[in-house]
């Protein structure tokens, strides 16, 4: 009798241990920018080190109410900034692995909110484009997102879980929009 309990508490915990964790979505890019990358001219780049700002309590998870979410790349959301801007450097050709011109990053706020009616995700992140010793670009770019949450949570969890592929979509938008960017690539 005790086994049989001790059984159903420890398959129970761990069902309760599962369900306490996700994994946000890989990124999938932006055929926008991908585009615009294409449109920009012919210029090769390499993507070098994220890390994140000392401090950030939300670089290897973010709490979803009763679970938490880690990111699919080495369980770093820097990773994840630098994973997103890669695929969308290497469908559009710009990619390669031995330029001298290099994109590196800093992240610097990264959080979603599940909230009980709308939700709400903001990320925030030091661009910076250099070539050799010379800094061609040096930006802090932002972006924030809203979406219809619930006070359920198994419907709230999911709907910020696939939010936060479009929140740093939304975070590479901006960078491509900006000319100082894509004029530093080149």
């Amino acid at each position: 009798m005790f086994k049989r309990i001790g059984v159903v508490l420890a398959v129970s915990c761990a069902a309760l241990l599962s369900a306490c964790s996700t994994t946000a979505p890989t990124y999938s890019a932006s055929l926008d920018n991908v585009d615009k990358l294409k449109a920009d001219g012919d210029y090769k780049v390499t993507v070098g080190k994220f890390a994140p700002a000392t401090g950030l309590k939300t670089e290897s998870e973010i709490a979803l109410r009763t679970t938490s979410m880690s990111s699919p790349y080495g369980n770093s959301y820097s990773q994840y900034l630098a994973e997103a801007i890669k695929q969308e450097l290497s469908l559009a050709g710009k990619l390669a692995p031995a330029s001298p011109v290099q994109i590196t990053g800093t992240l610097l706020e990264n959080d979603v909110d599940t909230g009980v009616a709308t939700g709400k995700g903001v990320i925030k992140a030091r661009i910076v484009v250099t070539s050799g010793n010379t800094t061609r670009y040096d930006q802090v770019k932002s972006a924030e997102t809203e979406w219809s949450s619930n006070f359920v949570a198994a419907i709230a969890i999911p709907r910020a879980t696939e939010a936060y592929p479009k929140l740093v979509q939304k975070l590479l938008t901006s960078l491509l929009n900006d000319d100082a960017f894509l004029k530093a690539l080149q």
